[in-house]
């Protein structure tokens, strides 16, 4: 019989966590929080010391009935949730839950799931680390106060449903405030100027860009000015006044923090932060590696911190050695310069086992999985590798006392470039021209102008809104997807070709919350709470001070809102579907289960339709529009929305262009667009901006 209980969060680590164990052990799982604040009620005695009331989660009772019989066969009992905050908390609740008072119970945790780990963490159990949880109860006080108090607030003057959050409602603010940026920007003009030139000893020409003057650099900002440069310029003679040949480094990338995984997966692969998130916590996890076994190949996903531990330096090096020579491998190890806190607790995100390499372990995963592990584990060999170097050549070109410029460099030696190159590399237009000095004879062949004008900021896409809210200081590792996720199921922003645009709804209550609740959503503010739960967690402050400080003024300003706010009322959108039983024009209605058509004559009329949305291209059979929609099972298709008198249908999205080769309708599949029929075989890139 097993003599030891360990407890963990996930299922999903049972089985890996149980083979590394042996029969000595018994695993089993909480599956994540077993007490919490009623959904009810505030759950916060704001009168009596801020003392929270945990009650077990509905639907948690047989999974705690098993547990205590568990713990009652066991002579210790190991907590081996999470090692964050939120963890540490899962194990106090247990503590509490399971009445362990009198049992003999000690706290483990483990950065990775592999053998070495989880042995190596069972000879350094220790207590629980009550500031840890401290932290974590100041940080959902302080969310639920914001969401109970603020919530009914929306409500009453917007509509039932709404939800204000602590973190989220900042978020939201961020996006709005770049949209009123963007709406604000007036465009100015500028114009550029290159020139074209025939060099004597080179095949090619060289394109020099317009500098300025030799003594300035120099925007032209109207055609008025550019006439005047060229004017100078007619019949004038040009010469190389400077030529500068230098070596240029470029850094090796940190490896993976939790922020920068979720911006480089969105850029590279198009994953929602939601989407590399949970693939993430899969590879953490465990993976059924054939011919291995389960076993974690990454370390554990959420984390601030580009720390790598020793015994991963030491193998990463020896790696990196073998397979690509002495002088590919990194000297000291990078430090992250950052004035921001980082906490340091966990190591950066990378593979629990450098020679696992992505592609002998492809048939075991997912194409999802391969893919994202691929990401992490190029990242983290690249960061322990020494940096590229380049060649580079800048040449000056003046004439009639103007100043063009060429740069051109081309690699020297690969480093960490042989395994990893960043998505947004500039290529160089110029080739490297070793044989050009001061002497060197040049024949203009001719001056481009364009006219340009500058652009206002992107719109936030999830990727650019994480790093905002890092460099901010707004939220931790754990709170960037879940916030983002919220603000979309609200349907406060919407996401359309990866870019975050505020709907009608989020400008209703973000501008609500400035005006009656602008602390809540300033950004100083927010990041000075992270800092006060940051300092909780240190032990140099305590959790319900930050609470009792913080309350008064939010119930002072609940209670203004309530009196002083005027009501809005938002339309339902409208759709282009007629009501079959009165003719009104449906609107656009949100259930349990997503969108739906309902008739505005409600509630004399209650006539509802599914909600199908149409995706701009024609059906190859009957020509009308082509709708996406899931099965039962809730898998994606794509089909005619005449169904059943229509019955087209695909598994892949369509596109509005046609087959080059025999017309049929091309599905797009990855980065590629395909033709519908399978004997045509045509086959082309899908543009950029197409791919979704």
């Amino acid at each position: 019989m097993a003599k030891y209980l360990v407890i963990v969060e996930s299922p999903a680590k049972v089985k890996t966590i149980k083979k590394f164990l042996g029969a000595n052990y018994e695993v089993a799982a909480s599956n994540g929080h077993v007490r919490d604040l009623p959904r009810s009620v505030l759950g916060i005695d704001v009168e009596h010391d801020f003392e929270p009331k945990y009650i077990t989660i509905r639907g948690k009772g047989d999974i705690l009935a098993n547990l205590r019989k568990e713990v009652k066969k066991a002579e210790k009992v190991y907590l081996a949730t999470d090692p964050d905050r939120e963890g540490e908390a899962i194990s106090w609740h247990l503590l509490a839950a399971l009445k362990l008072e009198n049992k003999k119970v000690y706290r483990i945790t483990f950065n990775e799931i592999t053998k070495t780990a989880v042995k190596e963490s069972l000879k350094h159990a220790r207590e629980i680390n009550m500031d840890l949880v401290d932290a974590q109860q100041a940080r959902r006080c302080l969310d639920r106060m914001v969401g109970y108090k603020i919530s009914p607030v929306l409500w009453a003057k917007v509509k039932r449903g709404l939800s204000a959050g602590r973190v989220q409602s900042v978020a939201l603010r961020i996006i709005c405030d770049r949209e009123d940026e963007i709406n604000a920007f007036i465009p100015e003009e500028y114009w550029t100027l290159d020139a074209s030139f025939s060099v004597e000893g080179e095949k090619k020409p060289m394109l020099a860009k317009y500098y300025g003057t030799a003594d300035e650099k120099k925007t032209i900002g109207s055609k008025e000015e550019l006439e005047q440069i060229k004017k100078l310029l007619d019949h004038a003679e040009y010469h190389v006044s400077s030529v500068k040949n230098s070596e240029r480094v470029k850094k090796a990338p940190l490896p993976f923090t939790t922020s920068t995984l979720q911006q480089e997966a969105s850029k590279v692969l198009n994953f929602s932060t939601q989407k590399t998130m949970r693939l993430a916590q899969q590879l953490y996890e465990g993976i059924d590696i054939k011919g291995n076994g389960t076993a974690g190949i990454i370390t554990y996903l959420r984390t601030d911190s580009t720390r790598v531990s020793e015994e991963a330096e030491t193998a990463a090096r020896a790696f990196i050695t073998e397979k690509f020579g002495s002088e590919y491998a990194a000297g000291a190890e990078q430090e992250r310069k950052s004035g921001q806190k980082i906490q340091d607790a966990h190591e950066a995100i990378r593979p629990t086992d450098i020679g696992r390499m992505p592609i002998e372990i492809k048939e075991s995963l997912s194409r999802d999985q391969f893919r994202l592990y691929q990401l992490i584990w190029k990242r983290f060999v690249a960061s322990r590798m020494a940096p590229a170097v380049y060649e580079t050549t800048s040449v000056k070109i003046d004439a009639a006392g103007q100043r063009f410029t060429v740069a051109a460099s081309k690699v020297k030696f690969d480093g960490f470039m042989s395994v990893y190159t960043e998505d947004d590399e500039k290529e160089e237009n110029n080739t490297l021209m070793r044989g050009i000095t001061s002497d060197t004879k040049l024949s203009l062949i001719g001056l481009e102008e364009k006219q340009h004008f500058t652009q206002p900021a992107p719109h936030y896409t999830e990727a650019s809104l994480v790093r905002a809210m890092e460099e901010l200081g707004i939220g931790r590792p754990s709170t960037y997807a879940p916030t983002i996720t919220t603000i979309l199921a609200r349907r406060y922003i919407v996401k359309e070709n990866k870019n975050l645009y505020v709907t009608e709804l989020g400008e209703v209550v973000n501008n609500m919350m400035k005006e009656a609740f602008p602390s809540i959503v300033d950004v100083n503010f927010t990041a000075t709470m992270e800092a006060l739960l940051d300092g909780v967690e240190e032990g140099n402050v305590k959790w319900k001070t930050v609470v009792e400080n913080f309350y008064p003024d939010l119930a002072q300003a609940v209670d203004k809102a309530e009196k002083e706010l005027d009501e809005v009322e938002i339309a339902d959108e409208l759709s282009d579907e007629f009501c079959d039983v009165c003719g009104r024009q449906m609107v656009i209605k949100y259930g349990p289960h997503g969108r739906f058509l309902a008739c505005p004559g409600f509630p004399e009329c209650r006539n509802t339709k599914p909600y199908f949305e149409k995706i701009g291209v024609e059906c190859p059979k009957c020509g009308k529009d082509i709708v996406l929609k899931k099965t039962k099972k809730g898998r994606k298709y794509y089909g005619c929305i005449d169904n059943p008198e229509c019955d087209f249908m695909v598994w892949q999205r369509p596109v509005a262009d046609k087959c080059d080769r025999c017309g049929s309708i091309l599905l797009q599949k990855g980065n590629k667009l395909v033709c519908s029929d399978e004997n045509c075989g045509f086959i082309k890139d899908a543009p950029k901006a197409a791919v979704q």
